[in-house]
């Protein structure tokens, strides 16, 4: 193949060859040291006899000076690894006889040891393999990689899934046909953002279609596959225990009463502990490693750019009940924000920063040791945990004096109760209907969406978990006129709606953290500021719709006659059910003493 000698190339190549001789004269010196030959002599001291001896330059006794301690070092070294892998040997060895001996006296309280094990084990099989087999799998995927046949398969795929989408559909929505509801909401927010982009003719639909069906697919090992749930559940207990530590801290400082009865001091120092364990994962490399992996996957798919996809993937691990839903919503919304932003924003040019080569992920290095990393992830924090807490001072009083002045313009007219919550559950509505809830539900699902836009998720989920509070103690649904809980479905679907940081409250927290790593561009940043709230609402409504078509019940089914028909000293949601149902349609079956003690705990006509 004819190359061109231009002198970029020339200066490459006398540089190449500069190293080269380089590096052979390095090996001649220590060839030359090890023979007692001084360097760039040829003859050593048994061929040359006693004309060397007395010929020899007087600098040689230096060079033979360096011997002794080259060997030295190069004896240490050799000894230095040889050390190193006895010690690991030892200590993987009484690892695995630890793990072992756990495993057989516990194998549940062991399972966590040992999850973490296999993941270990499977790092290190996957890097051992990349590192072995790489190259060879590379040339032989090479010849697939022709554009004709992977457009064909492309397209194959993509008809393949319209198909399965289809069929599913149809198969599992004559059970349950509210799912069709969810599926028509994420039609109708996908056409809604399609209505709004900035530039119509540019949106990819590759990188919608693929984001949304791996937010489909990661939903399906989620919600639907018995492992993925027993899993998720899992991960959510471990996270919660895990956090639970954090609770040490906060009763030291502030007193274990403060902590158990004040908002500020029981969940906002889990920002603090949160952060410095992020950055000690930071500084010993896994973070990095994980949203490396992470993204690279969806860079595969959707043909994004290596800096949006890592970010992405780097938010699934620092997004603000029921823990199992959070992270399972957190996973998910990451290829459904990429592909609802491409939607409504999408590119124009082509980016500079299209490969991943040169975009690289921090090395958490700038810590001198573990316990400075530790620190320093703990005084981050302190400038969002106070953002926070202002953000919460100044919206709450915000929301009395506006509930104040409404309820003031609405006596006037004989609309007391007129507040903002009230306008929320009637304005958003048909939102939370289109999310798959129950239209009973609707009013008090679309009050906490509304609280969560205007003020934030914290707010809202603390309402929603006062409301799973009442159904988990047996509360009759209907006090005066007012919803008192709703559907565990309602539960679940707005804790994926709620998961999320698109909220008014949280827009200069963004504004603050993007101008300072970009302060030029601070006027773009405030233009699509709403665009981009907007957009993020939008992924989380279709993270809750996608648990719509998604969700089906689990657990047993109570048995009311068996459980009204004992000894009940205290309501609960099963008791609740059970006597709805017993007060609705009295059977044979429920005696005259189990209505009683359904009487015991509510209000019914039956009862007089």
């Amino acid at each position: 193949m004819h190359m061109e000698n231009t002198p970029k190339r020339r200066q490459s190549i006398s540089l190449t060859s500069v190293a080269d001789g380089l590096e052979n004269m390095g090996a001649e010196l220590l060839e030359s040291l090890e023979e007692g030959r001084t360097p760039g002599n040829v003859s050593s001291p048994a061929e040359a006899g006693d004309s060397w001896t007395e010929s020899r330059p007087e600098p040689f006794s230096r060079w033979r000076s360096l011997r002794p301690a080259l060997r030295a070092q190069r004896f240490c070294q050799e000894h230095t690894q040889l050390f190193r892998w006895i010690c690991a040997s030892l200590l993987c060895t009484a690892f695995a006889a630890f793990l072992l001996t756990a495993s057989l006296l516990d194998f549940q309280r062991a399972l966590a040891l040992f999850v973490l094990t296999c993941v270990g084990l499977t790092v290190l099989a996957h890097s051992l393999l990349k590192k072995l087999l790489g190259p060879r799998l590379l040339r032989c995927i090479e010849p697939l990689g022709h554009y004709r046949l992977g457009l064909w398969f492309e397209r194959a795929l993509a008809l393949s899934a319209f198909l399965g989408l289809v069929l599913w559909l149809v198969l599992d929505t004559s059970r349950r046909p509210e799912q069709l509801v969810s599926f028509a909401g994420i039609c109708v927010l996908v056409s809604l953002l399609f209505a709004c982009s900035k530039h119509h003719r540019s949106v990819s639909w590759r990188t919608v279609s693929w984001g949304l069906g791996l937010q489909f697919a990661l939903g399906v090992f989620v919600i639907r596959t018995e492992p993925g749930f027993i899993a998720f559940q899992w991960m959510g207990k471990q996270i919660q225990v895990f956090l639970s530590y954090t609770d040490a801290g906060s009763s030291f400082v502030f007193g274990e009463a403060m902590v158990k009865g004040v908002f500020a001091f029981q969940v906002l120092p889990i920002v603090v502990f949160f952060s410095c364990v992020m950055s000690v994962l930071y500084y010993v490399g896994l973070m990095q490693w994980v949203i490396q992996k992470i993204s690279w996957l969806m860079r595969a798919t959707m043909d994004t750019t290596a800096t949006e996809t890592l970010s992405v993937a780097g938010n699934i691990f620092v997004s603000q009940i029921d823990a199992a839903s959070l992270i399972a919503a957190s996973v998910m919304a990451a290829p459904c924000a990429l592909a609802l932003s491409k939607l409504a924003y999408p590119e124009v040019a082509e980016s500079k920063f299209k490969s991943a080569e040169g975009v690289k992920l921090t090395g958490g290095r700038d810590a001198q040791n573990l316990l400075e990393a530790a620190s320093s992830g703990a005084a981050v924090s302190v400038q969002l945990v106070g953002n926070i807490g202002a953000n919460l001072i100044a919206f709450l009083a915000l929301l009395a004096f506006v509930n104040a002045a409404l309820s003031w313009l609405g006596a006037m007219v004989g609309a007391q109760e007129l507040s903002f919550q009230l306008i929320c559950s009637y304005a958003l509505r048909p939102v939370a209907f289109l999310m798959g809830v129950a239209w009973e539900d609707c009013p008090v699902v679309a009050e906490l969406l509304g609280i969560k836009l205007f003020l934030n998720e914290f707010v809202a989920y603390q309402e929603l978990s006062r409301y799973k509070q009442r159904r988990l103690a047996g509360v009759e649904e209907w006090v005066g006129g007012k919803k008192q809980w709703i559907s565990v479905r309602a539960e679940i679907l707005t804790t994926f709606a709620l998961c999320g940081f698109a909220n008014f409250s949280s827009i200069g927290i963004m504004l603050g953290g993007l101008t300072s790593m970009a302060p030029q561009r601070k006027s773009d940043f405030s233009r699509i500021v709403l665009r981009a709230l907007c957009t993020g609402t939008c992924v989380s409504l279709a993270n809750a719709c996608v648990a719509g078509i998604l969700y089906m019940p689990r657990g047993a089914v109570a048995d009311c006659t068996a459980l009204l028909n004992t000894t009940v000293s205290s309501s609960s949601f099963e008791v609740y059910q059970c006597c709805h149902e017993a007060f609705q349609s009295p059977s044979p079956e429920v005696s005259r003493e189990a209505l009683d003690v359904c009487c015991r705990f509510y209000n019914h006509t039956i009862c007089a």
